[in-house]
């Protein structure tokens, strides 16, 4: 359900979140500790700059560290860039024609499906991550 760069972008996020006050991590040594590629997950860090969930400082002793709260960033904030699962409004089956006054056959249960995915990512935090260490470490 989730793609590949949608998990590096969470565990790069609970690496960041789990940082001393104030301090910086460069890209290649998170990419090293949650084993993501380094370019790759830089491009990522930047992206995330951009969208004001992490602030990045150049120079020695730079790198990125989050630029909110853990409690204050979801799941949805971080997959939804990379993923755009808000775009999860289509019918399943593919169908145009497919609403709820015309519904195809999965057209409620998608909804309901849907509705539970949107609600999980939406109301689960980094936080809620960086409490339980086993969970990162399934990812």
């Amino acid at each position: 359900m989730i793609s590949k760069t949608g998990i590096h972008a969470i565990k790069a996020m609970v690496t960041l979140a789990e940082l001393p006050e104030g301090a910086y991590a460069g890209a290649g040594a998170i990419a090293d500790s949650i084993g993501a590629p380094r370019n790759y997950l830089g491009k990522l860090l930047q992206m995330f700059s951009r969208e004001g969930y992490v602030i990045s400082q150049k120079g020695m002793g730079g790198g990125f560290r989050l630029a909110k709260d853990p409690k204050k960033i979801s799941l949805l904030d971080i997959i939804n860039p990379i993923d755009h699962i808000d775009r999860w409004n289509g019918c399943f089956l593919g169908r145009h024609q497919c609403s709820d006054e015309n519904p195809c056959a999965l057209h409620a249960k998608w909804d309901k499906v849907r509705n539970q995915y949107m609600k999980f990512v939406t109301n689960t935090s980094i936080a809620d991550l960086i409490q339980d260490h086993n969970v990162i470490n399934t990812l």
